[in-house]
């Protein structure tokens, strides 16, 4: 299934941002036939909601974070084993799908343990002096019968699992009486494998073995059978060797008598940068994802963790990582549509930019339609119009260009809603001061910046009047000095537009040599200038206070 591509916003959406996403997902949509979906990194307000609600299109889906997590890199269609699997069917899989090692889990996927090709290979070799181990198999007699693929001659207890070890009689009779009665391993802990020797078949089944096999597919006696039945001894025939047949018998060991601890375990939430420096120190070539029970969700390599992400975005109406949402500098950006000046993004391969000096990101997606040939429904012509209303005033700002006019025509064509009434709809929905919480408020359309190495933010609210900004100005005014404390910036600014009169409030807080520079009258002492005939952020405000910033740096 392919991944889909996500459009976002900026971390503060305005109505071009909202817009603009979905629109441009309807148009990838159409164009390319993928997965394009628009979705938002940051609240809704008002006027996205009129517009939204005025052409029935649903808000797009919140996603607060796109960091790359474990479970976008790991592999979640696992094969395990079972505790009470044998050691030949780990085997069996380790071959089959060339892993170095299996995760051991019970039924409901509780993670057990891991096993291992490197504990296989000291559980079949061990160290020297192991002689006694290289004999014990941890098993019953039913796993012993299918690893061997064995002829049942008779057999009692066979579901029982327990602590066996394995002997061959590759010696005279009186060797065999004498080697097996001096040990220490009691008979009804031995199996003996042995082939056409009757006499050492005889003396097992009297020394009361637990299991006797005999090699090579050959005959065994109907008085030999009978004597074990008669005796509780269990004997089966192998169609292998007796070295062969000696050797698989320990492969039918439990698996949960051989494995390990399984490693350090993750969260697939956990994020992939935090695991990758968690993993660099550790031993294990595969580690583990549990979910908070302890269940396997999925196995990752160092290696998947060095694959570049799946997630791939669009901004629009943005350029900046400081402006997008969560994670975007650790995932794809393989697209950006923006009328802003240019950021700080960088890409690792080359990307489609489109840039341009229009009123709106929507006059821009709007005219891709129009290049394209093709024509948006009412409700994608309606929003786009609202993006484009919202961002330009109606056409008033002074970032508006001919080109903002010619779309703006045309989606009213479409539409059959004239600017006017939608600019109506759209500033009439209520005070975004009035009815918001300061830090909201200030929220709403925030963008952080940083010119000669000052870090600073502007926020904008379009009002109908000041009316509402005076009763709440000392709110907002202690909200702005809290918000730029705490994000340790060199000063913060709130810019109030009247979209009637087309001026602006300016309420400031720190920059000492930005407030020294502002000529605009000052209503406030040192903290609130009215801006006349000042409304844009981009192509007013902001090169104003960036100009401010280079003539007050120092000379080299």
């Amino acid at each position: 299934m392919a991944t889909p591509t996500y459009i976002f916003g900026h971390r503060n959406p305005d109505a071009d941002a909202i817009c603009s996403a979905l629109a441009y997902a309807d148009f990838k949509r159409r164009t390319t036939g993928g997965d394009f979906r628009a979705a938002r990194c940051g609240n809704s307000n008002a006027r996205i909601d009129a517009i939204l609600d005025h052409f029935g299109v649903p808000l797009p889906p919140f996603i607060s974070d796109v960091t790359p997590r474990l479970r976008d890199q790991m592999t979640s269609e696992v094969v395990t084993v079972g505790p009470g699997d044998t050691c030949a069917r780990a085997l069996e899989l380790i071959d089959e799908h060339d892993f170095q090692l299996l995760p051991v889990v019970r039924p409901d996927r509780t993670l057990l343990g891991v096993l291992s090709i490197f504990q296989l290979g000291e559980y079949f070799i061990p160290k020297s002096g192991g002689g006694r181990d290289i004999r014990r198999v941890e098993s019953s007699l039913d796993s012993v019968i299918s690893a061997l693929d064995a002829q049942v001659l008779h057999v009692e207890r066979a579901e029982v699992v327990e602590p066996l070890w394995v002997r061959v009689a590759a010696m005279d009779l009186e060797s065999f009486r004498r080697f097996q009665s001096s040990g220490d391993i009691p008979p009804e802990r031995s199996v003996i494998v042995v082939g056409d020797r009757s006499d050492i078949q005889t003396s097992a089944i009297e020394l009361g073995v637990r299991l006797l096999v005999v090699t090579g597919g050959l005959e065994v006696e109907p008085r030999i059978i009978e004597s074990a039945k008669a005796r509780g001894t269990s004997i089966i025939s192998s169609h292998h060797d007796t070295a062969t047949t000696a050797w698989t018998i320990r492969t039918a060991a439990r698996v949960d008598s051989v494995m390990g601890e399984a490693p350090a375990r993750f969260s697939a939430h956990d994020p992939v940068d935090s695991v990758r420096r968690r993993t660099s120190q550790l031993d294990p070539s595969v580690f583990m994802v549990t979910d908070d029970g302890g269940r396997l969700e999925g196995v990752f390599t160092r290696r998947d963790l060095l694959l570049p992400s799946s997630t791939r975005l669009i901004l629009v109406d943005h350029n900046e990582l400081s402006q997008a949402v969560a994670g975007a500098d650790q995932v794809q950006i393989v697209e950006v549509v923006d009328h802003h000046r240019l950021g700080d993004l960088r890409t690792e391969e080359p990307i489609l930019f489109i840039n341009r000096p229009v009123g709106s990101t929507c006059t821009i997606v709007a005219d891709k339609y129009r290049a394209a040939q093709i024509t948006p429904s009412r409700e994608m012509a309606g929003i786009l119009m609202g993006g484009l209303v919202s961002d330009t005033l109606n056409l008033r700002s002074p970032t508006t260009t001919p080109i903002d006019r010619e779309i703006l025509g045309w989606l009213e064509e479409l539409t059959q809603v004239t600017g006017a009434e939608l600019a109506e709809i759209i500033f009439s929905s209520g005070s975004v001061v009035a009815d918001s919480p300061p830090a909201a408020v200030l929220a709403l359309d925030r963008k952080e910046y940083e010119e000669g190495g000052r870090r600073f933010a502007i926020s904008q609210v379009e009002e109908l009047g000041f009316e509402q900004f005076w009763e709440r100005g000392p709110e907002l005014s202690a909200e702005l000095e809290r918000f730029r404390s705490e994000e340790q910036l060199d000063f913060a600014i709130l810019m109030v537009t009247d979209v009637k009169t087309q001026d602006s409030l300016l309420v400031v807080k720190g920059g000492a040599e930005l407030i020294d520079a502002i000529s605009y009258p000052a209503v406030i002492e040192r903290e609130v200038f009215r801006l006349s005939g000042v409304v844009s952020r981009k192509k007013q405000l902001l090169p104003f206070i960036t100009g401010v910033l280079k003539r007050s740096q120092p000379e080299s």
